[in-house]
């Protein structure tokens, strides 16, 4: 009730006229903290020279970032581009060839960036699940794919594995972790896909093909493996009208999110600050909210540039990657909180909608969330952080599902039906905004720190009450409002694009 009922216009105006208000004011604080702490010492690690001719520093915390778009810039620009350009050269000499090409430019990129014996470590991890499907059992393959995750996450095997790259480089874990890890989840789609379809046969070279695709290896996004193949074997793939444009769209899209980011980070220092928690414990309430939503904002662009220029260029594969994470400003249900996608519908696929079924039930949603918050923690790496975000997390999930079942029940249920379905909409808004704070508590423990977390706590529900708790709960209302707002107006545009299909 109240879901898909509009507000009047005015009020819509007033949310939007606080929203802004509000942001530019935490904005304003986050500037001048970011100005007065400029020479602290626990800066100078962090905040380096940037804009010498406008004397402005950088924020330079986030080595990841600061790596994919500095010191390895022009590599990860070049091997890409290597891959387009034979792509469009195999694409016209010999179409029917261009699966294997592409796993042949990945195996060399792959043995070039980590060199032979990395290659051969992660085709041993293939060979060993192909034997695996080959038994036809989907049980035995998701247990041997989990423990062959569990070899790059856990000693003493995961240091016996990373001794088969020699040498040492800036980015050299990050590309370990990140090709180890998601080969074995790609072999484990593979596996299971196999199970699941036994009368396709699929060979060891389909299995090859699959993971060595580069643009997908390194950082994802993941397709499974049902998906990849039937898109990379159509023998005359054929664009959709429009859609050369929706890839120079996106490729811009993530040049202007880069330039946005460098541009941003010379003026406000997220990601330095919640390192002195002295000095973020003298921020102004305000801000003090505005630096953990930035933060989880932040990784959030970070995700989406990451897999925006994957995808560009799986686009131009004729691939259909999947969608770049949901913004975080949007979300205020745990069920659509995610930053990979493409795991997301891995997890969702083989776990959880396995074990959930329709997600309606209680127990089985218990058994499903806490199946897939266990694989997810042994993805990210078993640590204290680790297991206290994916309890959070899976918490956070199935309340859910109890307040749901609690508001089905005689006494509430009759409550709503006694409102007018603006006023439902607006009670359902400010539980969306008590979530949406949710979210970004649970999610501030694993992207920034846990006393950072506790800080913000403290001071925002604690020593602000009442007065910071409501104002901050009521701008965020304010957003959810409008949130819900365009998802009704995209949901009307879509029944009425369904409509005019079956009309004609």
């Amino acid at each position: 009730m109240g879901v898909t009922t509009p507000l009047p216009a005015a009020e819509l105006a007033i949310y939007s006229l606080v929203l802004s208000g509000a942001l530019a004011y935490a904005s304003q604080g986050l500037l001048e903290a970011s100005r007065d702490g400029l020479h602290r010492k626990t800066f100078r690690a962090s905040v380096q020279p940037g804009w010498a001719y406008l004397g402005r520093k950088m924020d330079v915390a986030d080595f990841e970032w600061v790596m994919w778009f500095t010191s390895f810039r022009d590599v990860i620009v070049f091997a890409l581009s290597g891959h387009v350009l034979f792509a469009k050269l195999c694409a016209m000499l010999a179409p029917q060839l261009r699966s294997w090409m592409y796993a042949l430019y990945g195996v060399l990129a792959v043995a070039g960036t980590m060199g032979p014996w990395y290659l051969l470590l992660l085709l041993g991890h293939c060979v060993a699940l192909y034997v695996v499907s080959l038994v036809g059992q989907p049980w035995l393959c998701l247990s041997f794919g989990l423990a062959s995750l569990a070899s790059f996450k856990m000693d003493p095997l995961i240091s016996w594995q990373s001794g088969f790259v020699p040498g040492t480089f800036e980015l050299q874990d990050v590309l370990f972790h990140g090709g180890s890890g998601f080969t074995v989840l790609r072999c484990t789609s593979f596996a299971l896909e196999a199970c699941a379809r036994p009368e396709h046969r699929y060979s060891l070279s389909d299995l090859i093909k699959y993971n060595f695709y580069l643009p997908f290896f390194f950082f994802g996004p993941i397709m499974t493996f049902d998906r990849f193949h039937a898109q990379v074997n159509q023998v005359e793939p054929v664009r959709a009208e429009g859609e050369l444009w929706r890839i120079r769209a996106q490729a811009g899209l993530s040049v202007a999110a880069v330039a946005a980011v460098d541009v941003f980070f010379h003026f406000f220092y997220i990601l330095t600050i919640p390192s002195d928690l002295k000095f973020a414990n003298r921020l102004p309430d305000s801000a003090l909210a505005g630096l953990a939503y930035a933060n989880l904002v932040y990784d959030w662009v970070k995700a989406a540039v990451l897999f925006g220029v994957v995808s560009t260029v799986a686009r131009l594969d004729h691939l259909d990657p999947p969608q770049p994470p949901k913004c975080i400003t949007a979300l205020y249900v745990f069920g659509e909180t995610h930053f990979d996608r493409g795991i997301n519908d891995w997890l969702c696929k083989y776990v959880y909608d396995h074990l959930g079924g329709d997600h309606t039930s209680v127990i089985p949603e218990l058994v499903a969330s806490v199946a897939t918050f266990a694989v997810t923690t042994l993805w990210l790496g078993p640590c204290d952080i680790v297991y206290l975000w994916s309890f959070l997390n899976c918490f956070g999930l199935n309340f859910e599902l109890w307040v749901q079942k609690l508001a089905e029940c005689g006494p509430l249920a009759h409550a709503e039906a006694r409102l007018s379905e603006q006023m439902s909409r607006r009670v359902r808004g400010f539980c969306g905004a008590v979530n949406f704070w949710a979210i970004i508590m649970y999610n501030l423990v694993s992207l920034n720190s846990l006393e950072f977390t506790e800080l913000v706590a403290q001071r925002l529900l604690l020593t602000g009450f009442p007065q910071t708790t409501l104002a901050i709960l009521f701008v965020t209302y304010c957003g959810v409002q409008l949130v819900k707002e365009r998802e009704r107006a995209l949901a009307l545009a879509e029944t009425q694009r369904r409509d005019r299909e079956k009309a004609e």
